[in-house]
């Protein structure tokens, strides 16, 4: 699906996604990737939902988002309540969602200038 909105100033835009693939500004990535409006760590670790641990978000921690998006890939899946509740006392209000949610999610709050960031897992086909 593509992704219209266009704020002007954000330097990390979602702006299509689909199975196996998530396009930010013009590069399209086919791998599981953290994106937020200031970088993009494009080789994410990332782990099956169920061994996601708060070393899987350390790269975020630096950038201190106060909304952290994890979109769980076609369908939404909660990670261990131990994971969220760890990542809340760091500070990061997570929410997880399907990574269509994430993505569109993504762009709204970074066009209000929210400190967002989004771990993207890749809708399987």
């Amino acid at each position: 699906m593509k992704v219209s909105l266009d704020t002007g100033t954000a330097s990390h835009l979602i702006k299509a996604y689909g199975a196996g693939s998530i396009q930010v500004n013009e590069t399209v990535y086919s791998r599981d990737l953290i994106v937020m409006p200031e970088s993009i760590e494009p080789e994410w670790a990332s782990a099956p939902i169920a061994e996601l641990t708060p070393e899987h978000f350390a790269i975020v921690r630096e950038y201190a988002p106060e909304i952290l998006l994890l979109g769980t890939g076609r369908s939404q899946i909660f990670p261990p309540a131990r994971l969220m509740a760890e990542l809340g006392r760091q500070g990061m209000g997570l929410e997880v969602m399907d990574t269509a949610a994430a993505c569109r999610t993504y762009n709204v709050l970074m066009s209000e200038d929210r400190r967002v960031a989004a771990a993207l897992m890749m809708i399987e086909s």
